[in-house]
Parts: C-alpha cells; structure tokens; sequence
C-alpha cells in the first residue's frame, strides 16, 4: 500500500511539473507574442515616418529643380545681355 501512494505522489509531481512547464511555455509564447507586437508597431511607425520623410525629400527635390531652372535662366539671360553687341546712334 505505501508503494502505491508514493506513486501516486510521484505522478501527481510529476503532473505538476508538466503542468509549470506547460505554464512556462504558455507564458513564454505569450512574452514573445507580446513582444512581436511591441516590434510590430514599432515598425509600422518607422514605416510611416520613412513615408513621411519620403514625401518631404520629393517636395525639396522638386523645389530644388526649380531654383536650379530659375537660377540658370537668370545667368543665361545675364550672359545674352554681355554677349549682344550694342549699336550707339
């Protein structure tokens, strides 16, 4: 009879430590799906601020372009002005 109960005893251990562990491993894909979220977000903000920024970079390019295009209409004006031979009456 006392062998009985010690298995007993020992099953139920045992029962309970697969239980802890179950426990622990439920806790773990919890921890890591927890964190995979946390990245999740993360990304998706870093995603639209790159989107963001995107935009701005296209806008001071195209401001760019045009400074570039006034900037040389003015000097090739200037020059045409120096290179014109002027008629004195």
């Amino acid at each position: 009879m006392w062998n009985v109960r010690v298995r007993r005893l020992d099953r139920l251990k045992r029962l309970r430590k697969g239980a802890g562990t179950k426990k622990m491993v439920v806790g773990i894909k919890t921890d890591i799906r927890m964190k995979n979220l946390e990245l999740y977000v993360e990304n998706q903000i870093i995603i639209e601020a790159n989107e963001r920024l995107r935009e701005k970079a296209l806008l001071l390019h195209q401001e760019n372009q045009t400074l570039l295009a006034q900037l040389q209409m003015k000097f090739s004006n200037t020059q045409n002005q120096f290179s014109e031979p002027t008629t004195y009456i």
